[in-house]
């Protein structure tokens, strides 16, 4: 891997993990296009490190609050102020577990090596940006219950499909479910993070398989840009949540996916 497929990788992955493109669709196709077999694991993993950190940062102050709620719990001085990032940790956890036990399935299966599948899930999902536009709930934190979890926490198990946009498909299940469209932004994010951070865990153990492959300043290049394209498409996002505007992506999605089944 050179240093301008480590930067272009890196953009790819700042840019899609936020908008709802599918990331891993999106590297399934750019591997095909750069010709670069798999994805070494170690860039991967850097990869998404500096994605994670743009949503720590971004949602700094809800994931502090139910930081300190949770000690304050477990130190038994926990009240009321405490009840709303309570709730929130533990429906974070529930949708958590059930994203694992969907998601870990999906992920046995490798599909991406079936690009044209990526393709038709590209379209699969811009019929659910689409869908997006017509929902809008009404609920705040402190209304939202175990069903609330579930659902999204399938949406999210469900992102594994090469091609399924996770921020899609979880803000698209949230609403579905009558969160409010700001809430329903962040809540897909909240429930990412242990995602993520369980996914990191597992690809850790194939790191042995990368000596070699990708130098440091490929990768601190990757890192770089996907920490600081990641930033700017995420507040975008945000702003597009709140406008109900995400449906204009299936215009890029669906010819995309078409594309890719006549081509692949």
């Amino acid at each position: 891997m050179n240093m301008l497929q480590a930067i272009l990788l890196g953009v790819l992955q700042g840019v899609s993990e936020f908008i709802p493109i599918s990331s891993s669709g999106h590297l399934v196709v750019a591997r095909h296009l750069m010709g670069l077999g798999e994805i070494p694991v170690l860039f991967d993993v850097i990869l998404h490190i500096a994605t994670l950190i743009v949503i720590v940062i971004v949602f700094r102050e809800r994931i502090t609050r139910i930081v300190i709620s949770l000690l304050r719990w477990v130190t038994r001085r926990a009240d009321q102020s405490d009840a709303t990032d309570l709730r929130l940790a533990l429906l974070v956890a529930i949708a958590t577990l059930l994203t694992a036990a969907i998601g870990l399935g999906i992920a046995e299966l490798n599909l991406a090596r079936f690009p044209k599948l990526v393709s038709g899930l590209f379209i699969v999902t811009g019929g659910i940006l689409v869908i997006s536009r017509y929902l809008d709930g009404h609920l705040t934190y402190d209304q939202l219950g175990t069903r609330h979890a579930l659902i999204t926490g399938v949406a999210q198990g469900l992102a594994v499909l090469p091609g399924i946009s996770r921020s899609g498909i979880t803000i698209t299940a949230a609403l579905a479910s009558g969160i409010d469209r700001s809430r329903a932004g962040e809540f897909s994010f909240l429930i990412s993070v242990p995602a993520v951070l369980g996914a990191l865990v597992l690809t850790l153990r194939d790191l042995g398989e990368l000596r070699g492959v990708v130098g440091i300043p490929e990768l601190a290049a990757g890192f770089v840009a996907s920490l600081v394209v990641g930033a700017v498409s995420l507040l975008l996002l945000l702003q597009l949540i709140r406008g109900g505007k995400l449906y204009l992506f299936a215009f890029y999605l669906v010819p995309l996916g078409i594309a890719g089944l006549v081509f692949f």
